[in-house]
């Protein structure tokens, strides 16, 4: 009984709240249940989670995860908890959800656990977080929304509580400017079990002088039913309040989640969706990987069911309207595109190499290429050319491409075309080779990495890099950094010395140039 009656007086509030912006939506907004863009289209996310704050070399995770048909990537961020990413990094993340036509739902990571987990933030901390942040993220309402923090309170009583909480953390954001979508995680380690985020939500709405906040619900072992999953959506729906599906899994500690009831009702009821997660995953979760060690053509079963299966990403999702949208896909579609030509090589370096091809075409549309080496696969693309990085020096590859469509139809593969990368730099102390790659971009500033691969067995490892004059070296991880002017000597720490014959290791840096257009290249000794 008091859950009925909680639930007549949310939804008599409702009645109550309008449920659009007090103003002009300037980007994401909500009405009603419903997700809408700054043109007034409606956006339901279909994507999944990426580790970023432990992982944040694996930025070729952004394209991998768009080429199988996600609309929207959840990036997981720290303020200190972890390593803090700062306002070049999440400029750098935003970027990438960009380039490939993402929308972007940055999370702050430290509030989980909050009340039972050591070492976690509260809420208000969060809002900390994102006001240092908040010169990476102002303008780009139209791509970006906020969750505040990630499954903000364990299993225990806190004061304040979570609707306190969080109404509060969300009038202090806006009281700073912030005018993006808000997304609220649940209490109970995100899942909710007792109900007090569904029970609550709407005055938390109400707490947001914008009224552009939506719930998120995480659907773990509390959600192993097809009852369980469908009268948790229903509820906020009877309430007239917006819900997404922030987190969920096929499996997990606490019991075997129903994901077919959360996707297929979640399709149903035109409620977004974001899977646990691309890759990274421990601590006795390994399972909810999607992919192999952050390898988009080894994807695992749970992989397959989220992004191809039945209700699955590869199938209901659409792109953002502000990225120019998409033809839906069509699960009656099984037409594959027709066999895309040739692909030829050049600008062949020792570390890479660029390739085009005839395009293909389809009887509704292309989504994507896949370029293959042998059965591994070394790149995708939206358009028919790509360049190769992170080739090994002195070596042949054949390789063909693969078509494919919003539906999933893959085409015949291309005719083969082989190339043989130059000789590289090779450190003679070590025997390893250090290819180098910028990343990213911005006005001033870039973001680079370096590749080792080491043809024999090493317990240390060195690169140097010398750049023309006006570039400075401001941050950087996986190494120990010495600098002599404009030249950076980087070398191994503690825990990443050691590299077996044929085995690799990676390192990154930020770096400011003083220029336009392309940051420069350095040269490796």
């Amino acid at each position: 009984m008091r859950i009925r009656i909680a639930m007549l007086f949310a939804l008599f509030l409702s009645f109550l709240i309008p449920m659009s912006p007090a103003h002009a939506a300037v980007g994401l907004h909500v009405s009603g249940t419903k997700i809408l863009e700054s043109s007034g289209s409606a956006f339901v996310m279909r994507g999944t989670s990426h580790a970023h704050t432990w992982f944040p070399t694996q930025t070729g995770s952004f394209a991998a995860i768009k080429a199988l048909g996600a609309n929207t990537v959840r990036v997981v961020l720290s303020g200190g908890r972890w390593a803090a990413n700062g306002v070049a990094d999440v400029t750098n993340v935003i970027s990438l959800c960009k380039q490939n036509k993402l929308i972007c739902v940055l999370e702050n990571h430290d509030t989980t656990g909050y009340g039972e987990q050591s070492g976690a933030y509260t809420l208000d901390q969060a809002v900390d977080y994102w006001i240092s942040v908040k010169s990476a993220l102002v303008g780009q309402e139209d791509y970006v929304v906020l969750n505040v923090g990630n499954e903000p309170f364990g299993n225990n009583a806190t004061t304040p509580g979570w609707t306190q909480a969080t109404s509060a953390a969300i009038t202090r954001l806006r009281g700073n400017g912030f005018q993006h979508l808000i997304m609220a995680d649940a209490p109970n380690w995100g899942q909710d079990w007792g109900f007090t985020m569904r029970d609550n939500a709407a005055t938390v709405f109400a707490a947001d002088p914008q009224r552009n906040t939506v719930f998120a619900i995480h659907m773990y072992g509390v959600y192993d039913t097809a009852a369980e999953v469908t009268d948790y959506m229903q509820r906020f729906q009877t309430a007239g309040l917006p819900l997404v599906v922030g987190e969920f899994g096929f499996n997990h500690s606490d019991g075997d989640p129903d994901e077919d009831t959360i996707m297929a009702q979640a399709q149903a009821r035109g409620i977004g969706y974001l899977g646990w997660s691309w890759s990274g995953n421990g601590g006795g979760v390994e399972y909810l990987d999607q992919v192999t060690n952050f390898n988009a053509a080894s994807l695992t079963s749970w992989g397959q069911r989220l992004f191809n299966g039945a209700n699955g990403i590869a199938q209901t999702s659409v792109q953002a309207k502000i990225y120019g949208g998409t033809i839906p896909p069509d699960p009656s579609d099984t037409t594959a595109p027709s066999r895309p030509g040739t692909p030829a090589a050049s600008a062949v370096t020792g570390t890479g190499a660029t390739l085009t091809w005839t395009a293909s075409t389809d009887n509704r549309a292309v989504t994507g290429y896949t370029v293959y080496r042998g059965t591994t696969q070394l790149a995708t693309s939206a358009t028919n050319s790509v360049t190769l990085t992170g080739l090994t020096p002195g070596t042949a590859y054949t390789v063909n491409v693969v078509a494919r469509d919003a539906a999933g139809n893959a085409s015949a593969a291309s005719a083969n075309t082989t190339f043989t990368t130059t000789n590289g730099p090779t450190d003679p102390g070590t025997g390893c080779t250090s290819t180098y790659r910028t990343t990213n971009a911005w006005q001033g500033g870039f973001q680079g990495e370096v590749t080792l691969r080491c043809t024999t067995a090493v317990t240390s490892w060195r690169t140097v890099l010398t750049y023309p004059a006006g570039v400075t070296v401001t941050q950087n991880w996986s190494s120990t950094l010495a600098t002599s002017g404009t030249t950076f000597t980087f070398t191994n720490t503690a825990w990443n010395g050691a590299v077996p014959a044929g085995g690799t290791t990676t390192f990154g840096f930020l770096g400011t140039w003083n220029g336009t257009g392309t940051p420069p290249t350095p040269t490796i000794s």
